[in-house]
């Protein structure tokens, strides 16, 4: 976990992230704000400027496009995250990787624990290394706790794309990236995905490029 920070420098932070319109830029992989974790969400920004990071956060996350975003990768080193997800996907594709809708939401100091032992390993992307993906296996259910953006309390269980989603975000929370997770013999370029790997599972490109799948 990061170490506290001065309330007034976070505030100004993001008033100066805030100051111009627009989606906000996001942070590559290789920024130390990536790696440090974050500071739990405690009113340090008040509800309104809470309420315009969350709304730039949104915009930024549509902008890229991509399904969730976290603090972090805008520079704000607090745990909070976005995600929203309309599943554009085929009907094989969604039977595969139980991807379904997910609204657009708010996690505010987000943990997630694992429910059960069954893992799914699918191609996964960030927008903090963009042009790549790489496999990750991750616990095909889990419980998010924490809080929206209101305090009010979340305890809820996800499973299929919407259990990956949440776990990827809250990663980010803690200074992980995707690809600390990933098996590194998967890793595939843009280029590569559109061309080899667009399969609903990664089970072609498991057996081409010689990594393991869980069983």
């Amino acid at each position: 976990m990061a170490s506290p920070t001065d309330p007034a420098r976070l505030v100004d932070l993001v008033e100066q992230l805030l100051s111009t319109d627009g989606p906000l830029p996001i942070v590559a992989a290789g920024d130390p704000v990536l790696r440090r974790g974050t500071e739990r969400y405690d009113g340090q920004l008040g509800p309104a400027l809470l309420a315009r990071l969350i709304e730039a956060m949104r915009l930024t996350m549509h902008t890229a496009p991509g399904v969730g975003l976290a603090a972090p990768q805008v520079g704000v080193p607090l745990r909070i995250a976005v995600l929203e997800d309309p599943a554009p996907v085929t009907e094989e594709v969604r039977l595969a990787r139980g991807r379904v809708p997910q609204p657009f939401r708010v996690l505010v100091n987000p943990s997630y624990e694992p429910l059960g032992a069954e893992r799914a390993a699918f191609f996964e992307g960030c927008l903090s290394v963009p042009g790549w993906q790489a496999v990750v296996a991750r616990p095909a259910r889990v419980r998010l706790t924490g809080e929206d953006e209101h305090g009010r309390s979340l305890d809820e269980e996800f499973t299929g794309w919407p259990a990956r989603i949440v776990q990827h975000e809250t990663d980010h929370l803690d200074g992980t990236l995707y690809l600390d997770r990933a098996e590194p013999r998967s890793l595939s370029s843009g280029q590569a995905m559109a061309e080899r790997w667009s399969q609903p599972t990664p089970a072609e490109a498991a057996a081409a490029l010689g990594f393991d799948l869980p069983g």
